[in-house]
């Protein structure tokens, strides 16, 4: 037996016991969601179609958990714009699990027991990575799985074991939670700072005219300024260029 259902603007086939993943839903986990919206139902050659709705349909389902999707990236581009824009989305959704349907006189239950396993518990437990659990950092321990003062590398350090998962045969681990920075012991005394070297004095530096005046005073030779220097002319050197007639009169000597 099936039926289809209307939430969060979509439309799902479902049967009794299967899992349902949906838009966010109001609820905690093992509390009973009922779908109210069922627009089909039947089995075989015995269907009801609702028009729009069935009268008196009803679907039962039980909250797994509440969980973010997988991620999905937005990419946006204007061609030559040197616009472009990548974000990433994660759909918050809601895991259920079936477990009656009823409508149009027929009736039917899911007879399995619920699972509330988050998929975060599934996966840690595939890869070997166990899930802490706040309910053990809280309560307090003794004998081995108490607490022990140690040092690490100049820190005070506490480590306390922590139960990582309800199954007995988990393993217990050991944890180092820094709890503050300081030395051993209160007798020890920490090292002392190093003294600054002292600041050198600054030359005290006078204006040009006051220094000119302290020169001359002292009879010391004051050189002018750069620019009040005139630059030395340069020397011209005149070359006498032969005239015309002398360069032809030149030319008739040498033929004669």
């Amino acid at each position: 037996m099936f039926a289809v259902i209307k939430t969060g603007g979509k439309q799902y086939r479902v049967s009794p016991g299967d899992m349902l993943i949906v838009e966010k839903l109001d609820g905690a986990p093992g509390d009973e969601i009922r779908f109210d919206q069922v627009m089909m139902l039947g089995e075989g050659e015995q269907i009801t179609v609702g028009a729009p709705l069935i009268d008196g349909g009803l679907v039962r389902a039980v909250l797994v958990e509440t969980r973010k999707g997988e991620k999905i990236k937005v990419f946006k581009k204007k061609r030559r714009q040197g616009y472009r824009r990548t974000k990433g989305h994660r759909q918050i959704e809601s895991v259920l699990r079936v477990t009656g349907l009823e409508g149009a006189g027929q009736s039917v239950n899911w007879e399995g027991q619920v699972d509330l396993t988050t998929r975060a518990e599934f996966l840690a437990r595939s890869r070997g990575l166990p899930l802490p659990t706040t309910a053990a950092l809280a309560a307090p321990l003794s004998g081995e799985q108490g607490f022990s003062q140690g040092m690490v590398d100049g820190v005070h350090a506490e480590s306390a074991a922590i139960v990582t998962d309800a199954d007995p045969r988990s393993p217990v681990h050991h944890v180092a939670v820094v709890e503050h920075a300081g030395p051993a012991s209160e007798g020890t005394e920490a090292p002392a700072k190093k003294a600054r070297a002292p600041r050198k004095a600054k030359a005290e530096t006078l204006p040009s005219d006051q220094a000119d005046a302290s020169a001359s005073q002292d009879g010391a030779l004051i050189e002018p300024p750069t620019s009040e220097v005139a630059p030395e002319a340069p020397q011209t050197i005149e070359t006498p260029v032969p005239g015309p007639g002398a360069q032809a009169g030149t030319d008739t000597d040498e033929q004669a």
